[in-house]
């Protein structure tokens, strides 16, 4: 293994957090949260020529995670529906008895409503970006990165009323 292949494993290594994050915001499905995690590790190798360190890695990384994940999104859906359970039935099963866990449960589950731009806002939101940052990674306007996040948060929290969780 080359010194460029190590420097890339050790950045994906450090934050690989990104790539999990992203793939369960847009995919439902363990077998697709970990399709879609492989195919951003396999965009970001093919990319990695492409990264002069202009920016931090992980600012790159979040680019790239979430460009794979759209086009990749929009490939799931043209495909019909391979598996047998719905979300719901799925939730169920894997529902802990923490609050913490239920609160993410209806969050995750609230999220596959959103639209894969709404998800990208949500996700660099809670990733702590700034607004600028985020107008940045999604080629908006910082002002319309503003208004668009506060409208996807309402909708949102709309989105987890609906399926009956009350916040305390």
């Amino acid at each position: 293994m080359n010194n460029r292949e190590k420097e890339f494993l050790a950045h994906i290594d450090k934050h690989k957090g990104i790539i999990h994050k992203v793939a369960r915001m847009y995919m439902d499905h363990p077998e697709d949260r970990e399709d879609l995690f492989q195919e951003i590790i396999l965009q970001l190798w093919k990319s990695y020529d492409h990264f002069q360190g202009e920016s931090l890695f992980s600012s790159w990384m979040y680019k790239v995670s979430l460009n794979t994940a759209l086009t990749y999104f929009k490939k799931e859906k043209r495909k019909p529906d391979r598996h047998g359970l719905s979300p719901e039935m799925e939730v169920a099963e894997d529902k802990s008895d923490s609050e913490k866990e239920t609160q993410l449960d209806y969050f995750y589950r609230a999220v596959q409503e959103l639209s894969p731009v709404e998800k990208a806002l949500i996700f660099l939101f809670l990733e702590g970006q700034s607004h600028k940052d985020i107008a940045v990674n999604l080629g908006i306007t910082e002002g319309n990165a503003r208004v668009k996040l506060t409208r996807t948060k309402e909708r949102l929290q709309e989105i987890i009323k609906r399926q009956g969780y009350e916040f305390r």
